[in-house]
């Protein structure tokens, strides 16, 4: 096992079991009622279709989806023209979709946790490896688009 990494969607699997947990062991306090929790299903919907879009521009490009592993092309359209990262982006819509879903105030605590360890585990590092193999072009799309939106 030596030398393998936790890919992001382990840590946004982790993130669902934690808010579950915590939302039935710790609910604090409910937030969001019945009916108006269902809105949930909107930006989970968003997340999961954001990453689907961009798993299919990585696809289309010939290039890799997995972080730490070299890009072969710069992806900067479709998607990637909102974002930077618009998987990570997509992946923190689901956890704010399925925190309003479960309507306890306790599941939203671990969103921004979430999106810290993402930016610092993966986003950072992704970023100098990308300006390390493109250079100019990297630059310049860094500058024309925002990391998260």
């Amino acid at each position: 096992m030596e030398g393998k990494k936790v890919l992001p969607p382990t840590y946004l699997w982790i993130s669902i079991a934690i808010m579950l947990i915590l939302n039935f062991l710790l609910p604090l306090t409910k937030i969001i009622p019945w009916p108006w929790n269902l809105l949930g299903i909107f930006p989970l919907a968003c997340g999961i279709a954001l990453n689907l879009f961009a798993d299919n521009a990585f696809r289309t490009a010939k290039t890799t989806v997995k972080p730490f592993e070299e890009s072969t092309a710069l992806v900067t359209s479709g998607v990637f023209r909102i974002s930077r990262h618009p998987m990570y982006l997509g992946f923190v819509l689901s956890l704010i979709g399925i925190a309003v879903l479960l309507g306890s105030l306790v599941s939203f605590f671990v969103i921004p946790v979430f999106a810290v360890l993402m930016d610092r585990v993966f986003i950072q590092v992704e970023e100098r490896m990308l300006e390390a193999k493109f250079d100019q072009a990297w630059l310049y799309y860094k500058a024309k688009v925002r990391r998260w939106i």
